[in-house]
């Protein structure tokens, strides 16, 4: 398949924005903040849910997971949507569907409308991996390294800044507030798109799949429900076990028709080829050891001191503490960029790596102070962020620029794998190991220590599975 730049009657190339390539990025990565900030938006109503929404514990948690399920299912396909009809198009599409999600959850104080809602704001996700493709489309060679970078890191950024500012609207206001301020931060966004974003005349013109849609969404869900409910129906439940057998049955089915399709919703060659699909393995891991900071990392700032190992802040103290992490992330990813410039995405992405496990160990070794545990989730973020920041690189340089938007659009699916899988087993461990306070029943010092050593574990997985990348090009592995 070619590239095609589209005629006047398609793209009016006319008509197209002419931005300057800092502003370009600025709005690109923005966008990328406000999108991801939708995984963490519910985080400080969490233990309040049931309440809000009239409805039990169980029931609430899907608030939480449909938007992991959303994103990780609708990733892919907006990216392949992207390569198709235009990237800047199914962009303001992704943010539309933010917006609704918003508005919906917003005017609900009940289940259902709230659990669609937040679906529709997991839609948003595919923004990231829209954004990298634009930029490599849009600007001039000598700057597409840093710009994907600090897109890239835009999906851990969003998600450690959220925290604390959900928390101070969560304290000081109606929580619907935190939902009509998602919505007005999407209208935002898009009127930036409309003002400053260009639409891509690099287009791959195909009939969608929609049967490789369909079997991609199905053995997402089957997959993604099993992991991310386990522990509450039971790992060996009837449900659960079904779900596994769907989800492989219907991966070994969908695989067997996209190879059979002559314009496939996932190119499963390219896919194949051995620097994207270790690197894409590679994004689980470091995905699982990104997700276990956030999980872990705000409970035990905010267990009860009389635990012998809580440290007694409140929501908001707790996601001020972490909030340099996120930073963190955005400012290393220029960083990330000028190493691999020089040395290769491949390093960085190892050096990422390590330096998460080097962070995950200095918290089992130091957690008995506020400033040690933020000295741990900024060597975490900043790993995350240096890994995180490589990965589009090694994507691009192995696939054709037709199937840029898909490809990420894969990537950001492998690490969103890896986060709802740390989801399922860091719940499991936090609350399988646990002691009594009272009445509460909390997670146990040991249960912490288990937490982390498992993270540094999935570290030492991306390691070994970044040594084995082959630094081919395109070209090279097209022959």
């Amino acid at each position: 398949m070619t590239a095609v730049a589209d005629d006047p009657s398609r793209s009016d190339e006319r008509d197209r924005p002419r931005t300057s390539p800092t502003v370009l990025v600025a709005t690109l990565s923005t966008i990328g903040i406000v999108v991801s900030l939708m995984q963490t938006l519910v985080v400080p109503l969490i233990p309040s849910l049931p309440t809000l929404l009239d409805t039990t514990a169980t029931n609430a948690s899907w608030v939480i997971t449909v938007t992991l399920l959303a994103s990780a299912v609708c990733t892919p396909i907006s990216g392949r949507l992207g390569d198709m009809f235009g990237k800047r198009r199914i962009l303001l599409l992704d943010l539309l569907a933010m917006i609704i999600g918003s508005v919906l959850c917003a005017m609900s104080s009940s289940l259902l409308p709230s659990v669609a809602g937040r679906a529709l704001q997991g839609v948003a996700i595919g923004a990231i991996p829209l954004g990298i493709s634009i930029l490599r489309d849009e600007l001039p060679p000598e700057r597409v390294g840093s710009a994907m970078a600090v897109m890239s890191s835009t999906l851990g950024v969003g998600g450690a800044i959220g925290l604390p500012v959900a928390a101070l609207i969560a304290e000081h206001a109606d929580w619907h507030v935190l939902f009509w301020a998602a919505a007005a931060m999407g209208g935002a966004g898009a009127l930036l798109i409309f003002r400053f974003v260009p639409e891509s005349p690099v287009r791959a013109p195909a009939p969608f799949d929609f049967g490789g849609a369909a079997g991609l969404a199905t053995a997402l869900l089957a997959l993604l429900v099993a992991i991310t409910q386990g522990a509450q129906w039971g790992w060996t439940s009837a449900s659960i076990l079904t779900l596994f057998a769907v989800s492989i049955l219907v991966f070994l089915g969908w695989g067997r028709y996209e190879l059979g399709r002559r314009h496939p919703l996932v190119d499963l060659r390219v896919s194949a080829r051995p620097r994207v699909l270790f690197t894409n393995i590679a994004s689980i891991a470091v995905g699982f050891a990104l997700y276990g900071m956030s999980l872990s990392f705000p409970q035990l700032l905010m267990a009860p001191a009389e635990t012998g190992y809580g440290l007694g802040s409140t929501m908001v103290a707790a996601g001020l503490a972490l909030a340099p992490s996120g930073c963190v992330m955005m400012l290393l990813s220029p960083v990330s960029a000028k190493i691999s410039a020089r040395f290769g995405p491949k390093l960085t992405l190892g050096v990422g790596s390590a330096v998460i496990g080097l962070g995950y160990l200095c918290a089992a070794a130091m957690m008995d102070t506020v400033w040690q545990i933020m000295i741990a989730s900024v060597l975490v973020a900043g790993g995350v962020g240096l890994a995180y920041a490589a990965m589009p690189a090694l994507i691009m340089g192995a696939v054709p620029i037709t199937e840029t938007a898909a490809a990420n659009g894969l990537n950001a699916l492998m690490r969103s794998v890896g986060t709802s899988t740390s989801a399922a087993v860091m719940s499991a461990v936090l609350a399988n190991m646990t002691i009594n306070l009272g009445t509460q029943q909390l997670p146990s010092r040991d249960a912490f220590h288990t937490a982390f050593l498992i993270s540094t574990t999935a570290a030492c997985v991306a390691i070994a599975l970044t040594a084995l990348i082959p630094m081919r090009t395109a070209a090279d592995d097209a022959r």
